[in-house]
């Protein structure tokens, strides 16, 4: 085929119904850096911690908003802070641990010192030494701390944003989000421990798989055999806040028909009905909502993930270093009153989930073969069909919708036209 009928060809393909993203945004630098910008920077609120991972005064977590260091913190009175991770004197990060408990935040490079809420409290030689050298006479602490955040927290979700225009948190979310937060964070948590997965791709991959109920089935071999998820079951796809922006993924266990399935998925090599557990315990879990969802996915955009998979429940943060790397940080939680039995059963279905979990290891490798195979056809695009390829809700699990309101709201945010172009600004 000649180079003119490549291109007509691909005039043609463009036509179908469905809804394209070109490569070019998963490559490009321009546009990681105008993500910063203008979505981790701009409108938006974005995940920083869970209020139980800092619950005594002077706790603190460091962690970041997109590319930015920040730190989390518990002052002295109880309340919670978001504040850039920054020296206001020379630029250095202030804090270097990934969590802790200090009476102050200090900074190694001159020991500039903060409270916990950010307010400049001490500097080396303010006055100088035997009144030689120091800090002007115009000097004013106040002006220099460190940069603060807006923070809302909900039901112990702890947002942050640089803006001052976005709208409140409860507003940003939607009421059908809100909600789905308020049904897993129905009483006080534990945390249970942090597991941390570095991936090269792009973080926007990463979105759309969680995002996408159509793989669930099809590349996890453990979900579609053991009968965790298949997307033969009663569920869905929600969409929430602006422009779909949110969405929640669900199903129910309790709907799988094993002989009706094995006709479905005859030909899905992630289907082994010959597989057996040499430990069934693993999946022995117990009911704990008042409704039949057994698996619930809630993507928040940008950057949080709250999961429900059986027994397990847990936080995944996604953090952008570049266009070509990123870093998930999945944060593991049980209810504060857990009995035993529960204890040992979160335990043991931990090994579900995370960088080597029995149903989510192939995600951070599907992300890396996609960016490999695309990171020189900028020009070129997928195909996002599955369902009508528009951004709108399913009752059923065989779409793609929840993704197009992810990139319909990324378009938006970022100000990109249809065609994702980024205009002559």
């Amino acid at each position: 085929m000649n180079v003119a009928s490549e291109q007509a060809q691909a005039r043609v393909q463009l036509t179908e119904e469905g809804h394209r993203v070109p490569y070019k945004v998963f490559t490009e630098r321009k546009y990681f850096d105008l993500e910063q910008e203008r979505l981790f920077r701009g409108n938006s609120w974005s995940f920083v911690a869970l209020e139980a991972e800092i619950p005594s005064a002077g706790d603190y977590k460091a962690t970041f908003v997109g590319q930015i260091p920040v730190i989390v913190t518990r002052a002295e009175d109880g309340s919670v802070h978001v504040m850039q991770n920054r020296c206001a004197h020379r630029g250095a990060r202030v804090c270097r641990s990934l969590r802790g408990n200090t009476p102050n935040l200090e900074c190694v490079y001159h020991q500039w010192a903060y409270d916990l809420k950010g307010n400049l409290i001490g500097v080396p030689f303010r006055r100088g030494i035997k009144r030689k050298g120091g800090m002007p006479e115009s000097f004013d602490m106040s002006r220099h701390g460190l940069t603060q955040l807006r923070v809302e927290t909900l039901h112990g979700v702890v947002f942050a944003t640089f803006s001052e225009e976005v709208e409140p948190l409860q507003e940003y979310l939607g009421e059908r989000t809100v909600n789905a937060i308020a049904r897993i964070f129905n009483r006080p948590i534990k945390v249970l421990g942090d597991q941390r997965q570095y991936i090269h791709g792009n973080w926007k991959l990463y979105a759309e798989n969680t995002r996408d109920p159509y793989h669930a089935s099809l590349l996890h071999l453990f979900h579609a055999t053991f009968g965790l998820y298949r997307s033969s079951q009663t569920g869905g796809s929600l969409l929430g806040g602006r422009q779909g922006r949110h969405s929640m993924l669900y199903s129910q266990s309790s709907s799988n028909n094993d002989e009706l399935d094995k006709e479905i998925f005859k030909d899905a090599r992630s289907f082994d009905s010959n597989f057996r557990l040499q430990d069934p315990s693993l999946l022995a879990g117990r009911k704990e909502f008042d409704d039949p969802v057994t698996l619930m996915i809630l993507a928040v955009f940008p950057n949080l993930v709250l999961q429900q998979i059986a027994n397990t429940l847990a936080v995944r943060q996604i953090v952008t270093y570049s266009e070509n790397e990123f870093e998930l940080v999945w944060t593991q939680f049980g209810y504060a009153d857990d009995d035993q039995e529960m204890q040992s059963i979160r335990r043991k279905q931990s090994n579900l989930i995370g960088p080597a979990g029995l149903i989510s290891m192939e995600d951070g490798e599907a992300v890396e073969l996609v960016h490999g195979a695309v990171v020189r056809d900028q020009e070129q695009a997928s195909y996002i069909g599955m369902g009508g390829g528009k951004a709108e809700d399913a009752e059923h699990l065989v779409t793609e919708g929840a993704i197009v309101g992810f990139w319909d709201a990324y378009r938006d945010t970022l100000g990109l036209g249809k065609q994702y172009q980024l205009g002559t600004e």
